[in-house]
């Protein structure tokens, strides 16, 4: 993939941009559902806030809006941290490419290294990264490995199947 990344902080004028690429089947599909824009709001608009401990973010490549990620420290989901069972200072990560076009051509794998070693490793206290994709989203689990992560486990999550992959620092 070649083109300028950037992580742009969520603001709350993007609401509408994430509400449309969250209605695509190719996001959806893993994603899950919020249905409506004020869903999408209630659920993202804390976080713009300060009220919420996840950081959200827009990904550009050459200045356009192509994705989502966000990071949070799992510690500050207490169900969430028991379940995957990692400790202290490390942080989740969670994505996805909002434009079909560019799926399948290496920009998910680009967008987690990236983002991991700017963002996430950027706090000091940032021992490891973790992320749980869906246990048959096999793209994104191979994206996580190309990008430096290694399978750790298998877990439930809602019902579903989960695939727990690590970086460590």
């Amino acid at each position: 993939m070649t083109g300028a990344l950037r992580f742009r902080a969520l603001q709350s004028d993007d609401l509408r941009l994430v509400h449309e690429w969250v209605q695509r089947p190719h996001v959806r599909r893993w994603w899950g559902d919020h249905g409506t824009y004020e869903e999408v709001v209630e659920h993202y608009l804390p976080s713009i806030e300060g009220e919420e401990p996840t950081d959200h973010y827009i990904v550009f490549l050459d200045e356009q809006p192509v994705g989502f990620i966000e990071t949070y420290l799992v510690s500050d989901h207490p169900d969430y941290a028991v379940m995957v069972g990692v400790g202290e200072g490390v942080a989740g990560v969670d994505l996805f490419i909002g434009e079909v076009g560019l799926i399948g051509q290496g920009l998910g794998t680009e967008i987690i290294g990236r983002f991991v070693e700017e963002i996430v490793f950027a706090a000091p206290t940032t021992t490891g990264c973790i992320a749980g994709p869906d246990a048959r989203n096999v793209a994104s689990i191979r994206a996580f490995e190309k990008a430096g992560f290694h399978i750790v486990k298998e877990f439930v999550e809602e019902g579903e199947p989960h695939t727990l992959v690590r970086r460590d620092r």
